[in-house]
């Protein structure tokens, strides 16, 4: 890794610890005003924290260590109009509803975003989901989403960046291309045009009565494992095409 991308990672960790720290405080100050905005205020400050981890990521694999031009890259999260599909109106065996939805076509389609569309030079080439932990029930939901992203962008590459993981397996010890775990992969195997590359940024198996929120149960985010995932990122854009 370049010096200036270890400092980069570096100051991601500074901050990482920084918002942990005051998380709980910020949090117990909120629970006086409304006992139930503690879960909350902790689970949004996580997903915000791992967002901003992530996007700090793709932009120092490709701005940092790929040197590539950073204009070329944009990361958003607008929704994206996945359109009714044609075959499915057809079958409607009600002629006036069949004849509704043909008359007004236009009009039927589902918005869906993922956390981090990346895209090179205005062509969406990754996706990525963010999560403060997954578990399984929530990766059913993560492959949905993919699956229908990618009836508009098929050569779409799909990962998961969470802080910790519930998954099982060894996601939360392997960083780079983990053996899984036997439901994760169950699930997997009805969606196989996603390929979900999951990216575990804290190590050990997520612990439900031990959040690290707390300072006896803080989980430290190291140079090292940044360094892996901005790895994973590189192969990606290497993969597309794009470096």
């Amino acid at each position: 890794m370049k010096h200036a991308t270890t400092l980069k990672l570096k100051d991601l960790v500074e901050t990482y610890d920084r918002v942990m720290k005051v998380m709980e405080h910020d949090a117990a100050k909120a629970i006086k005003e409304d006992s139930r905005a503690y879960g909350g205020i902790i689970r949004a400050a996580k997903g915000k924290m791992q967002e901003y981890i992530t996007e700090e990521l793709i932009h120092i694999a490709w701005d940092t260590e790929l040197a590539k031009e950073a204009e070329r890259l944009t990361v958003n999260s607008k929704k994206i109009r996945i359109p009714i599909q044609m075959e499915y109106v057809r079958k409607i065996k009600e002629r006036t509803v069949r004849d509704y939805i043909l008359g007004n076509i236009k009009n039927y389609y589902y918005g869906l975003s993922v956390d981090k569309h990346v895209f090179i030079d205005n062509k969406m080439l990754l996706g990525v989901e963010c999560k403060a932990y997954t578990e399984n029930a929530m990766i059913k939901r993560i492959l949905v989403d993919f699956h229908l992203l990618k009836t508009k962008f098929p050569h779409l590459l799909c990962y998961l960046f969470q802080l910790e993981s519930q998954l099982g397996g060894d996601y939360s010890f392997a960083v780079r291309q983990p053996k899984g775990s036997t439901p994760t992969h169950t699930l997997m195997s009805y969606f196989s045009d996603v390929g979900l590359r999951v990216v575990t940024l804290l190590a050990g198996e997520r612990k439900v009565d031990r959040p690290i929120n707390k300072a006896q149960y803080f989980k430290p985010l190291t140079v090292n494992r940044l360094e892996v995932a901005v790895e994973v990122l590189i192969d990606g854009f290497r993969e597309c095409g794009v470096a």
